[in-house]
């Protein structure tokens, strides 16, 4: 048996309805800018050629219902609202039917952001992770299996602070579907069981403080609550 030099880290996993075991989190994969609103919201223009994509680490994963604390080096902690996606099976360079039957299951999602840092990173002409690969920045809900949710297009995504509406969008607006999300990945990386895929956020992203509670949904989905804590 390997013996470490210390404790590692323990597995983080998301619930899922009808199963008693958890999805367990390895890769989390996001996708940026892939509704066209926000993607003008955040200064730039909707490429519908292709996704591009950022990274948060495995230990950024939270449950819904937790509470965050503000986290250091910010002063404009922002939400966004996603749809979470996660593959069920092996994938590499899929097609579309591939790519649409790998994907075990969707659940709500939120991307925490310290959006100063971020901007930083974009003046700068340098990566975005110290504004995206935030502890407990990357926020997941109980997932619901594939069949269950059905068609992805018709279902409203919204997001509330403090119970006022912040977000409100449907997921027929975003510019690169699930199934292309996954295949383009795909040609990149080995994607497998425990990766999960941030699919983008709609327009009305905002900052939150100590105090606020976000709220959020996506129909036929579990929705997501998330407390902001004082600072450490």
């Amino acid at each position: 048996m390997t013996q470490y030099l210390f404790e590692p880290p323990k597995v983080k996993s998301v619930p899922v309805k009808g199963e008693a075991a958890q999805y367990p989190v390895g890769r989390i994969f996001c996708v940026g800018r892939n509704y066209a609103a926000h993607a003008i919201e955040m200064g730039g223009e909707p490429d519908r050629e292709a996704p591009f994509y950022f990274t948060k680490s495995p230990q950024a994963a939270l449950a819904s219902g937790e509470t965050l604390p503000y986290p250091p080096g910010t002063e404009n902690f922002h939400y966004e609202m996603e749809l979470v996606l996660v593959i069920g099976a092996p994938v590499f360079r899929a097609n579309a039917e591939q790519a649409a039957a790998a994907i075990y299951g969707y659940g709500c999602g939120l991307d925490m952001t310290r959006r100063d840092l971020q901007q930083v990173g974009k003046d700068k002409r340098r990566p975005w992770d110290l504004g995206k690969d935030v502890e407990g920045s990357a926020v997941f809900a109980p997932l619901s299996k594939a069949a269950d949710l059905g068609e992805i297009g018709p279902q409203r995504i919204h997001l509330e602070v403090n119970g006022v509406v912040k977000q409100d969008a449907h997921l027929h607006e975003l510019i690169h579907s699930v199934g292309a999300v996954v295949a383009d990945l795909s040609k990149y990386y080995h994607l497998m069981p425990g990766d999960l895929i941030m699919t983008g956020t709609p327009a009305g992203v905002g900052p939150v403080v100590a105090g606020d509670v976000i709220t959020g949904g996506i129909d036929g989905l579990d929705p997501i609550a998330l407390k902001i804590g004082p600072a450490d």
